[in-house]
């Protein structure tokens, strides 16, 4: 199928996109700019925010995987935006491009009255894809890990140069981590058919806290360090001057802010039956894709 990938060039979609092409299938990879593109894959330049540059992007296309999403509001590039805006836009170019197919990804905790945008943002996006009418499938991750994530990479690299390794309330939060070829996995499967109708939480079967998922990379990598307590209220305020300092000085997204620390508190947790039982596979045990993930040093 010519399938194509909104959001493409980011972590997940870069895996996504490998992986369609290896089922066979011609990923067109929609992006801001040009950064992340992939050799051989087709490349458009656009923006879920401009909507006049959106059919073109569509034409010729059978299915949408769409994976436009942010962890971090900077400019015009705000949660509404990105998560509900942008996704009306697409759905309207797919319908008039005569695409059926649609793949989304939402996110583990997306539900009405959800204590952070983010997650609130990602339930009116589903709506939307509710709403629609076209044969959609929704995918919610939970923490996300593998080369290139935002996550375990910083934790690695923080292990890097300090001794003590900060831990928001304690680390005590629980998180059920997947890897990004599984989730990768279960997009390629939803383009070819699977999941039609449904929203899926894809996470896998371990609960780890924060500390242990910590602890994990730390093993992998070699490293011991010692894991320190940051206090709820500390990380607010850190958060506070992040959002004004980072937009303002550097034009960048905050590394942290307020809406996380909301995420963060509640952890990030599911049942990953259902999506065992509809893509067939079991995930792998979380240590182990750890391992696989660091070269000790």
């Amino acid at each position: 199928m010519k399938v194509l990938v909104v959001g493409g060039s980011g972590f997940i979609g870069r895996e996504v996109v490998r992986q369609l092409v290896a089922a066979g299938h011609r990923p067109r990879v929609l992006a801001r700019g040009t950064r992340g593109a992939m050799p051989g894959v087709e490349a458009v330049t656009g923006s879920v925010l401009e909507p006049e540059g959106l059919d073109a992007a569509c034409a010729g296309c059978e299915a949408v995987v769409y994976l436009a999403g942010i962890i971090a509001e900077v400019g015009d590039q705000t949660y509404e935006r990105i998560h509900v805006d942008g996704t009306v836009h697409m759905l309207a170019a797919a319908r008039a491009a005569g695409i059926r197919r649609w793949v989304h990804m939402s996110a583990l905790g997306s539900r009405p009255g959800a204590p952070s945008r983010y997650h609130r943002t990602k339930w009116a996006g589903e709506e939307r894809v509710r709403a629609s009418a076209l044969d959609a499938t929704i995918l919610r991750p939970s923490l996300v890990f593998g080369p290139g994530d935002g996550f375990l990479n910083l934790f690695a690299r923080i292990a890097r140069w300090s001794p003590v390794m900060p831990l928001i309330g304690g680390g005590t939060m629980e998180f059920q981590p997947i890897a990004v070829e599984e989730v990768a996995r279960c997009f390629v499967a939803a383009v070819g058919g699977l999941g039609r109708g449904t929203a899926f939480a894809v996470c896998g079967r371990e609960r780890v806290t924060l500390r242990g998922i910590v602890g994990a990379m730390l093993e992998a990598t070699g490293r011991r360090r010692l894991m320190v307590t940051v206090p709820w209220w500390a990380a607010r305020l850190q958060a506070m001057a992040f959002e004004w300092a980072f937009p303002a000085l550097l034009r960048k997204a905050p590394p942290l802010n307020r809406d996380q620390l909301l995420m963060l508190a509640e952890g990030n947790t599911g049942d990953p039956e259902p999506m065992i039982r509809e893509f067939g596979f079991e995930p792998r045990p979380f240590r182990d894709g750890v391992r696989a993930m660091f070269v000790r040093c």
